[in-house]
């Protein structure tokens, strides 16, 4: 049941994303200095900012701006690791080797130290977030597909196209990408809760969406400062992150289960 569970979180954090603005009790900028620093309550959930705004609201209208920096990396991390992963599988040549090796190169550097120095160069804002995350995790994307695509292009089915003269371009798309798809799937699945993870803590650190946007990290980099006197900053959008990651997590593990079922019958 790993699939509806986190199926349903993210279905929940995407109707958010959609609906944020008319779920939302208050507006993310709406301030009320007489309220700043107030503990939770009946009337503001998750209590206010410093600046009296409701920590509630911020958490459910941010959520487009994560959702949106994670899927966004995401596809794009799985377009270009896909192409990248299938050259270096498929082909039989010195562009083949070239690219494996880069990857293999790029995997040495772990993926925070890559997306800090990546946000660092292109500068902070959601695009240069984007594009940390996306050319962070190109490299895994890369490495699982040119591993499936080598294990299936030693297939005896592969090997039988080849052999009755099939087009590489055909066999690529009939019979090596299809049967690739599962396991790409899975994969997407959990690098976007990684995405997630990643961008909030570059948004920590100063180097992801700018205030006053409520995005999740950068609502927890403002909050660490008041953690002695005002713990329920960190609260809500700490619960946020950890319960979507959660959901794709547990959608990735049920879609990884379902195919390795499929697989063994």
């Amino acid at each position: 049941m790993p699939t509806y569970a986190g199926g349903a979180i993210l279905i929940l954090f995407l109707l958010l994303a959609l609906l944020g603005h008319v779920v939302a009790p208050h507006g993310a900028d709406d301030q009320n200095l007489i309220d700043a620093l107030a503990n939770p309550s009946r009337a503001h959930t998750f209590g206010t900012d410093p600046l009296g705004r409701d920590v509630l609201s911020r958490v459910i209208l941010g959520t487009r701006l994560t959702m949106s920096a994670a899927l966004i990396a995401t596809g794009a991390a799985l377009m270009v690791g896909v192409f990248l992963g299938v050259v270096a599988g498929y082909t039989d040549n010195g562009a083949s080797a070239g690219v494996g090796a880069l990857i293999d190169l790029m995997l040495t550097i772990p993926s925070l130290v890559l997306a800090v120095a990546l946000a660092s160069i292109l500068g902070a804002g959601l695009f240069g977030l984007v594009v940390a995350l996306s050319l962070t995790f190109v490299p895994p994307m890369a490495r699982l597909v040119r591993g499936r695509v080598l294990e299936i292009g030693a297939e005896d089915y592969v090997q039988a196209a080849r052999a009755l003269g099939g087009a590489p371009r055909r066999i690529m798309f009939r019979h090596v990408l299809p049967n690739a798809v599962s396991v790409i799937l899975v994969e997407a699945s959990l690098s976007a809760g990684q995405a997630v993870l990643v961008a909030a803590a570059l948004g920590f650190l100063g180097l992801g969406v700018q205030p006053p946007a409520p995005e999740w990290g950068t609502m927890l980099g403002a909050g660490r400062e008041y953690m002695d006197s005002a713990p329920h900053l960190v609260l809500g959008p700490g619960l946020a992150i950890s319960v979507l990651i959660l959901g794709f997590n547990l959608f990735g593990d049920g879609l990884r289960d379902r195919f390795d079922r499929e697989r063994a019958s």
